[in-house]
């Protein structure tokens, strides 16, 4: 059995190694959780891996705000230190220290 380890944490922003958003993780699968026609609408030879941690995203770009589910193999870390504009952020963190949001909600 193939035991993975999320490399992003919680409140940690991050953005998209390839296309031009950025966002707060807020919830993390150890693995693909999302639906088949979700992965088969990513065109095959991006596809990621599904035995990787994937990560939801309160995302953000120049246009709009949203959540994205965003493989492991396809973020870095955001080194800007800016926060994070969605407006969903102030429901679920707390303050902005260090290039991470506090936790400010009791998960289940």
């Amino acid at each position: 059995m193939l035991t993975s380890h999320a490399k992003y944490m919680l409140g940690q922003i991050v953005r998209h190694r390839k296309h031009p958003f950025r966002g707060v993780v807020f919830d993390i699968d150890p693995e693909f959780a999302n639906t088949e026609e979700w992965y088969e609408s990513i065109p095959e030879e991006s596809r990621p891996r599904k035995d990787q941690p994937f990560y939801h995203l309160l995302a953000e770009n120049e246009q709009s705000y949203y959540i994205a589910y965003v493989s492991e193999q396809n973020l870095v870390p955001d080194e800007t230190g800016e926060p994070v504009d969605h407006p969903d952020v102030p429901a679920i963190f707390g303050d902005l220290e260090n290039g991470r949001y506090d936790l400010d909600v009791q998960l289940n």
